[in-house]
Order: structure tokens, then sequence, then C-alpha cells
């Protein structure tokens, strides 16, 4: 149990609290599940709640409007308008973005007849805004042997942010923001930004540009960005220019599984934690409460989108222009800019080109080969091009909004020597699965040792070789869950060991990974893992931290019901 002497010392927010630790309240192989006798009493909730402020909240899963006996047709119908809109998710304490792990259990696409329980969602969750309501949370579910999960928005393609019969440590309103002008250690000396960790990439963009900076962030602007993105690894619009998210940052403030609040940064005591938490993925070390970020100083910014698609052309001509882009990547990424595209069987977009610091005439010139080759193949195309002040009025003019919920995904890396010695059997590959229903989604960017510059961190090192993070998308259908399932195995079985054979020693963006992932230690953290797993025990050695696919996640087993039990 916590010692009384630890919730006194968080109160105080001391930089390092009460060393005692965490200890286990139960032999238990499995955690306490709604329904057991140990799980708590409505005064125990009642208790954790004024402990916390008033602020636990008993989940009410988003669509129990439209499910008997509680169907309401109007707000119902703006559910189901809205269930693709992020927004509608981030501001839930419990609902989740990713179909497959919302599991259709309460929803919008299913018959009102079908009754609307918790299936996957969490229980409970702690709208934490201080240090201390992090401690409670933590010592509560230690104590009641409950699941734990931590969550901010609900963007997680691999169902971190959720899990049946647990509390969640909610911390989407950590909103803090603080600009630091000459932040100074051993190894950067520069402008940087104080983040708490429910503050998103639209929040830190708009913070970062007002005081004349651009920041590192994701391409979906509503992902938390110092949450499992930036403890993700993190690829950017701007990685090709500064490197990948994991690599800006200088300090983690976080609440560990031990009970220590503590800050870790590169060079002091912590070093091991600052080390895992940038790129060893989230969920699993501790409960980050604020990260200190590198910010850079503003440029003007280029962009630009092309497209076309198969009309009067052969397939093999498609895909002749597919390889052309591809060999053209190199000379692209190395010039700082960053490409996201995208193709099925039938049409290929570049959405965006972004070319940070670099003129719109130099990125007209980087693709002028690609549109020499497309007119020489009668391929008809449509491109724009423009300069933009700042790198936010790019993105806001450029960059699509995404939309959520309508797909599956799994990923690989493609290192740089496949693309250019052997890009005849990648396209092979790609046009493969692309033919049989799947869309690609690619980003070229160039994170190597020289951009991400003075660097010591869990990236996973494949990403300092790659030049292509392959995103491979099937189709979402709500209301037919035994075809998604077939849908989701051919991700495992067939599409991605097509690029695993192509590039074996690479691995995948844990982030955009498949979760159902065979060898995930290897692909998700490669020869990391093993150090990573020390850092683990170390500072959560009670294994109170789960999540999918996480550093030590393969201590435990999820039952069909969603229980969480020691494998």
């Amino acid at each position: 149990m916590l010692a009384p002497t630890f919730w006194t010392s968080l109160l105080a927010l001391t930089a390092s609290a009460s060393a005692t630790a965490i200890s286990r309240s139960t032999t238990s192989s499995c955690r306490c599940f709604p329904g057991d006798a140990c799980w708590p009493s409505a005064s125990e909730w009642a208790q954790l709640n004024q402990t916390v402020d008033g602020r636990l909240i008993k989940t009410i899963p988003l669509g129990k409007p439209c499910h008997a006996p509680n169907y309401d047709a109007s707000v119902c119908a703006v559910l189901k308008d809205e269930w693709t809109e992020p927004e509608l998710h981030y501001t839930s304490s419990s609902s989740i973005m990713a179909p497959w792990f919302a599991n259709g259990t309460c929803d919008p696409f299913h018959p009102i007849a079908k009754p609307c329980t918790m299936g996957n969602y969490i229980d409970y969750a702690v709208n934490v805004s201080t240090p201390a309501h992090i401690s409670a949370a933590l010592r509560f579910a230690d104590t009641h042997n409950i699941r734990l999960v931590i969550r901010n928005t609900g963007h997680d393609y691999n169902g971190k942010s959720t899990g049946a019969g647990a509390l969640g440590v909610w911390t989407h309103h950590l909103k803090s923001k603080t600009l630091i002008t000459n932040y100074t250690d051993s190894h950067y000396t520069g402008p940087a930004v104080r983040l708490g960790s429910g503050v998103q990439g639209f929040e830190a963009y708009d913070f970062a540009d007002a005081n004349g900076y651009q920041i590192v962030g994701g391409e979906c602007s509503s992902v938390g960005i110092a949450g499992g993105y930036s403890q993700g690894g993190g690829h950017s619009a701007l990685s090709s220019r500064y490197g990948l998210a994991a690599d800006q940052v200088l300090a983690w403030e976080v609440v560990t599984g031990s009970g220590d609040f503590v800050t870790a940064t590169r060079d002091n005591e912590y070093q091991d934690l600052y080390w895992a938490l940038s790129g060893g993925g989230g969920g699993t070390y501790g409960v980050v409460v604020a990260m200190t970020s590198k910010l850079h100083t503003s440029t003007p910014t280029s962009g630009l989108s092309l497209t076309f698609t198969n009309d009067n052309i052969t397939q093999d001509t498609f895909f002749d222009a597919v390889t052309l882009y591809h060999t053209l990547l190199p000379s692209i990424v190395d010039a700082g800019v960053m490409s996201i595209w995208y193709f099925t069987n039938t049409s290929f977009y570049i959405s965006p080109l972004t070319g940070p610091g670099v003129p719109v005439a130099t990125l007209r010139s980087l693709v002028a080969p690609f549109e020499a080759g497309l007119t020489k193949l009668g391929i008809q195309y449509t491109l724009v091009a423009k300069q933009f002040d700042t790198y936010l009025e790019e993105f806001n003019t450029m960059e699509a909004e995404i939309a959520v919920g309508k797909a599956q995904y799994g990923g690989w890396l493609i290192p740089r020597d496949v693309v250019t010695q052997n890009t005849s059997a990648l396209t092979t590959a790609y046009r493969k699965i692309v033919s049989d229903g799947a869309t690609f989604i690619g980003v070229g960017l160039n994170v190597n040792r020289t951009v991400a510059g003075d660097v010591d961190n869990a990236v996973l090192p494949a990403w300092r070789e790659a030049l292509i993070d392959t995103t491979l998308t099937t189709p979402w259908e709500w209301d037919a869950r035994a075809e998604m399932i077939v849908e989701q195995d051919k991700m495992t079985n067939d599409y991605i060991p097509l690029l695993e054979a192509l590039a074996p020693n690479s691995g995948a963006y844990m982030n955009e990974g498949n979760f159902q992932q065979p060898n995930w230690q290897k692909a998700f953290y490669g020869v990391n893992y093993d150090r990573l797993l020390e850092v683990k025990n170390k500072y959560d050695p009670n294994g109170l931290f789960y999540a999918l696919k996480a550093v030590g996640s393969d201590a435990w087993t999820q039952l069909e019901d969603g229980r969480l039990c020691r494998a």
C-alpha cells in the first residue's frame, strides 16, 4: 500500500515525492473485475471521488441514447453524424476512436434493441488536474487490484487508452503551456516549451506560432502531443528538418508506478526513465504530467499537393508512376521536406509535401522530375503549390482533417536501401496489397542521426534508416464485425508479411502498427526491448501499468470478457 506520507508529499508537489513504493494488495492472478466480490463498493468509490476533489467520472457510453430503453432518435442522429469526428470522442472521459476496440457494444450503428453494455470501455475515470489526483488513482487501483489505464484523447489505433473493468487516469485537462526562451542543459541551448500532458497538437501549434516558433507535432492536430505520440516516437511534417517528436524532448515530469513524482532528464538521476519515455512507448512506465520540448524559430513554409487516377491508362502505367515517385523520395526528404501520399489501385495523391524553410520554387524543382515522368507516361495530373508565411498557415491550409473510426491499421518501416536498390519488388508488394482492397498511406521522411542531432533515446532504431513509413488501412464497417476480423487477419497474415520479407531487419511505428503484430517486441521496440523492460520493472515494480503491446504487457493476458490476468 502507499504510505500516508506519500499522499501528503504529492500534495506539496515536491519534485521528488515520497519514495515509498506501491505494494500489491492481493495475490490474485487476475485484476478485480466488475461483479467480483472484490470490486469496490459504492462507498469506496465515493471516498475516492472525495479524495480527488469530486473529479471521479462514472462511464456512461456515448452511444447510450441509441439503444433501448434509453433511445432518443434526435440525439442518436447527431451522434451518428458526428461519430467520425475526433472532438466527439476526445471530450469524453471514456470514448475511443479505434472501432475495433470500441467493440460495437454501444454505438449509433447497431440495432436499437441491442443493449448498450460497457464492453471494452473503462468503468471510471479520474479527471486529473494535479499529481496528487494521479497518485490517488494509482493508490486506489493498487489497493483494490483494479486494471489501470492512462488516457487523454482516445486517439489510439492499438487500444492502449481503454480496457474493460479499468480505472482511467484522464490527463486531458492538464493544459498548461509555458514558454522557455532560453532553456539550457549540457546538450541543448535554445527555446523550449513546457506542455501539460493534456495539450493537443492544435493548441501547441497555436501557442508556438503566437510566440514566433513552430513545434514538432502530428499531422492529426487533435492528438495529444505529450502522450503516446511523443512517447512512441512521433513523426511530423517537420520531421525531415528537425527529427521525430521524441528527439525534441528535454524533460518529462511523471508519476511512476512506484509512487514517485519525478522530473526525468537526459543527465539527472532519472536518465533511464527519460530515455524510455522518449520513444519507448506510452502507458507503461508512469503517468506523464508535463513534457518540456524544443521549439524552433518560425519559418516560411511551402506546400504542394498532386493527384492523378488510372483513367485512360493501364494498371502497369499507373504503378510505373508510383515507382517513379518512390525513386525520387531521397532527394525530396534530404532537402528537409516531408511527404504524405496515398494510393489505392485507382488513385494517387500527395497530400501534401511540406517544406519548412524551403521556397516554393525549390519544392517545385524537387517534384519536376515526377511531373516530367507523368507527362511521359501520358498521365494527366493536378498540382497545387503555395508559399506560406508560417508553418502553421501551411498546416491549416494543406493538411486535411482526418476522420476517425473508418479503418483498421497496420504498417512497416521501409529502409532507404530497399527503395533505392529493390524498388520494383517494393512496388510489386504494394500493388498486391492495394489490389486486394487496402489503402496505402506513406510518410516519406529522413530522421537519421544527422537530422535528429544530439539525442539519446529509445526511438526504434529502424526509424534512423527509414525512408517510407508505410501505413496500410482496410475499411471498417460497423455492422459487419465478422468481416472486419477477416480483414484484420489479412493485415496480419498477408499484407504486412510482404513488407517484412523485403525489410526483415526493420520494424513498425508502434502508434500506427498492427495490434496483432506477432513479433511485436522486435517490430515495435527492436534491440531496445530488454533495456526498456528493465526500466519498466524498475519504475513499475508491481506491474500496475498495462497497455496492449506496451513494454511488459506480455506478462498479462486478456480473457474473452476483457478481464486482465497474469500470463
